[in-house]
């Protein structure tokens, strides 16, 4: 093989890609250590040729061409920064046939098509790595496959979603509302001009489906993530949690009891001691239980351009370390286990439900009293006058149940006279496993 370098070509140019450049260049020595060869960005696709660009990409083929990466017999390396899913799929598996390595940071692309693309990476012969999809700058991805490989994964929480962690932050510590700090994460670029994704939790449902499918190796969909976001939650919804000593955060759980799955993202009321309430902005953290090592979590920035370049360059390395042992192909492995998931009956967890209720004789008696034939019973409890006249606003945190038992009360709680409207509800996790 010589000292030819290891030719890299990259689908997209914006500030993850450009972030790629850099690293690369600056990082060419460490690079060229780890690989025994040096590693050159060869080729850039790009929508606009003449736009201005900064010095870094000096020396990079541009192309608005993607047939010139792909057909380019010298490119050893594709990597893949530009988004979408269809399309970027087709030009993925081109890449593939022709015997090229994959560096993705897609989690579109890999929570819908990874099962398909990995397994003909691996008929081809050649690596698929994708750690920047999830949680930008932490290495869980490698983490759950290489340093915990010898442990079984019982559990994995976290935060993985910077725009949605960015609003619940402010909208709490600056008492905003949710529309006032959404316009701003926009502004700020933390948050896209459509940010449905974002804010309806399916951007952290992808990356949640992609950490079960590795911690428990097991084909979880995205189609199998229980999934709320956090458009409908108020300021009086947080100004509670405080008084009760929770904090709200988006939260993504994946669990496996006795081989059977659950796997949901939600907003989530926190112990305001747990080191997830602490995890601040677009920061993300996540939560991994495994049997023999206990608690782990990682912390460190979701997004952002060089956090983000810095684990496709963490991916790069691997594909060249493979390249040099002769080893390329063999890193996806097939999951081991079929998805089992659970029934509704078999979830547990705690709720906080906040009513708007008749303030008069016999209210209290009638939510107390359905509760009780559902053996639900209260963790705590507060109530106060409304403006409203003759209302009050009940405030309950409930003990464990189950989610059967809990979605059957809260049909009958809407039904009850003396309840005006449920204003909210919102899963309760506590401690920290």
């Amino acid at each position: 093989m010589g000292e030819r370098a290891i030719q890299v070509g990259l689908l997209g140019l914006g500030t993850v890609g450009t972030g790629v450049v850099s690293i690369v260049e600056r990082h060419q020595n460490e690079l060229a250590h780890q690989a025994g060869r040096p590693v050159a960005i060869k080729k850039a696709l790009v929508k606009q040729i003449d736009k201005v660009r900064g010095s870094e990409v000096n020396g990079v083929e541009l192309t608005t061409n993607p047939e010139d990466i792909l057909d380019d017999p010298d490119l050893d390396v594709v990597i893949e920064v530009m988004g979408g899913v269809s399309e970027t799929k087709q030009l993925l598996e081109k890449a593939i046939r022709q015997k090229k390595h994959i560096v993705t940071a897609n989690k579109d692309l890999m929570a819908e098509w990874g099962a398909s693309l990995l397994a003909l990476a691996a008929e081809q012969g050649v690596d698929v790595y994708y750690e920047a999809s999830v949680a930008g700058g932490i290495p869980i991805l490698r983490t759950i496959t290489e340093g915990l490989s010898a442990d079984r994964i019982t559990k994995m929480m976290g935060i993985v979603n910077g725009t949605t962690n960015y609003i619940l932050t402010k909208m709490s510590q600056e008492n905003r509302s949710y529309e006032d700090v959404l316009k701003e994460a926009q502004e700020l670029g933390f948050a896209e001009a459509d940010p449905t994704a974002d804010v309806e939790g399916l951007d952290a449902a992808r990356k949640m489906a992609i950490l079960a499918t590795l911690g428990f190796s097991a084909p979880v969909q995205l189609s199998d993530v229980a999934v709320k976001g956090i458009t409908n939650v108020s300021g009086k919804d947080l100004h509670f949690c405080e008084q009760l000593g929770l904090t709200m955060k988006l939260i993504g759980v994946a669990k496996r009891d006795e081989g059977r799955l659950e796997v949901c993202v939600e907003p989530t009321l926190l112990p305001s001691d747990h080191p997830l309430a602490s995890v601040q902005n677009e920061y993300n953290a996540v939560f991994v239980h495994g049997e023999a090592v206990g608690e782990t979590m990682f912390y460190g920035p979701g997004a952002g351009s060089l956090p983000t370049a810095t684990a496709v360059v963490s991916d790069l390395v691997s594909v060249m370390k493979n390249m040099r042992h002769r080893v390329n192909g063999y890193a996806a492995m097939k999951p081991l286990y079929e998805a089992v998931f659970k029934e509704e009956q078999e979830k547990q967890s705690q709720f906080f439900i906040r009513l708007h209720v008749e303030d008069r004789t016999g209210t209290f008696s009638s939510i107390t009293s359905l509760f009780a034939r559902y053996d639900v019973s209260f963790e705590k409890l507060l109530q106060l006058p409304l403006e409203e006249e003759q209302m009050a606003e009940i405030v309950i945190i409930t003990h464990v149940t189950n989610r059967a038992v809990y979605k059957e009360l809260m049909e009958e709680l809407e039904q009850l006279d003396v309840v005006k409207t449920i204003a909210s509800s919102y899963r309760v996790e506590g401690g920290k496993g």
